[in-house]
This record gives C-alpha cells, structure tokens and sequence, in this order.
C-alpha cells in the first residue's frame, strides 16, 4: 500500500502490480488502517483509491493462505470484505476510484463501493464469481441492481462476462469512462475540487440516496428534511449563504 499527500486529497495505491492488485489478509491489514487513517485526519477532505502498474485489482488472490485448505468463505467475507465495504460506504469524505486496469471480482465491486468510479478506456470490470462457483460478494449484490437494474445485474454476474470502461459507463455502472493517459489528472482535478466542496453535505448526500432508495416518497421527504435540519445548523450552510451575497468563494470546514 501507498500512501501519498496532495493538500487536502490522500491517495491509496494498492501496490501489488505483479497480481494485480489482488487482495490478501496482508493487503487488508494495510488497506483498511490507511482507510481509518485517512477518516480521522481532519485535514483530508477527499480520497483517492487506484492501483499500481497495469490493473486496479484482480480481486481475492485465491493463492493467499486466507483462501488455501478447508477454507470457509463466508468467515472470510465477514472478517475482510464486509468490513472493507462498510468502511468505504461510511467514509466521512467523497472517496473516488481511479480505475487503471482490470477491476474483477470483489476487486470491481470495491471500486463501485466509492462514491464516484472514474476509469480508463482500457479498463474493464469483471463479475468474475459464477466462473469459481460463487456470488459476487463486497456489497456487488446490492450495488449491482442499484446502478443497471436486475436485467443486466443478472447478466453481469451470471456470465462473468468482461464489461468495458465505455459500456459501464453507459450503462451507468460507473460515473465516466476518460482516455488513459488523463486518467490521473482527471481524478486529480475532480478530488481536488471535491476537497473544496461542503464534506459534510456531500456525505450526507451519499446517506440520503442509499436511505432513500426503499423507501416512498413521502419517506423520503421527511429524510430529506431531517438532512436539512442538522446542515442548516452547521457552519457550511452559513459560509455558503455568506458566501454568496458577498459574491466570494466559500471556504467550508463542516466533516
């Protein structure tokens, strides 16, 4: 794992290029510390997660010793990826994913956990599970209807077929598919103008779409409301109105 600073926005790099990015119990225990890390620091207002070399990350690395023997997958989901998924959907920051390569697996899906998935041309996502006689797993049944319905959630995962960065972002799996060589710089540009942005209504934000998805909308109303009345209480709110009789930026605080 990398770790790396530029003003407000920090940047995870899952660094095991030679598999692909793909997890181990040792990869876990440096991700999800550099995760926790970032959400105390109350100066990083945005995250950025990518992977080094040629692919985002292949998924579980069936080799690790977590996956060898009479292995209980579940057990394995509950102590690594649950934790993983639940971590990054609760981030107390936008997080964007800077795809760069093959995302499969629970690899993909983890990527789909961040708030914004930007990727490059040549990236692919992969719901590989149905090939290992699996289901997709770190949250990838519950996103996956989410974001393209139950007709091609089902399709994704029950082919395993290869999904381009074009076609996902299409279909609306991801939020933009971009060339590969302004990848970097375009994720930088969007973290940075996330840093700048209201963090605590941009997570409230994320909160109210998630909880708002079950319900009806009188239900989801009465949400909404009740965001309302906790951000019009804080600071932003305040600078924001501030700043725009004065015809200034805005500069906010609230995480």
């Amino acid at each position: 794992m990398r770790v790396s600073n530029h003003g407000a926005v920090r940047t995870l790099t899952l660094h095991r290029p030679a598999t692909l990015n793909s997890f181990t119990a040792a990869m876990h225990a440096e991700l999800m510390p550099a995760l926790d890390a970032a959400a105390a620091d109350a100066a990083v207002r945005a995250v950025v997660i990518t992977g080094a070399g040629r692919g985002f990350c292949a998924g579980q690395d069936l080799g690790d010793p977590a996956m060898t023997g009479d292995v209980d997958v579940g057990a394995v989901i509950e102590r690594y990826y649950r934790p993983l998924a639940t971590r990054i959907r609760t981030m107390p920051v936008p997080v964007v994913a800077a795809v760069n390569g093959v995302a499969a697996g629970a690899g993909a899906n983890f990527a789909l956990c961040c708030d914004l998935v930007v990727a490059a041309r040549s990236a692919s996502f992969i719901q590989a599970f149905s090939k290992i006689g699996l289901v997709p797993d770190c949250g990838g049944t519950w996103l996956l209807p989410r974001l393209v319905g139950r007709a091609r959630a089902l399709g994704l995962a029950m082919t395993g077929d290869k999904l381009p960065a074009e076609e996902a972002e299409r279909i609306g799996l991801i939020w933009k598919c971009v060339d590969d060589d302004v990848l970097m710089e375009t994720v930088a540009a969007l973290a940075q103008r996330l840093a700048l942005m209201p963090s605590r209504a941009l997570v409230e934000t994320r909160r109210a779409l998630d909880t708002a998805m079950p319900l009806d909308f009188a239900a989801a109303i009465t949400l909404e409301a009740q965001a309302q009345r906790e951000l019009g209480r804080a600071h932003d709110f305040g600078e924001g109105v501030a700043a725009f009789f004065a015809k200034r930026p805005a500069v906010f605080k609230d995480r």
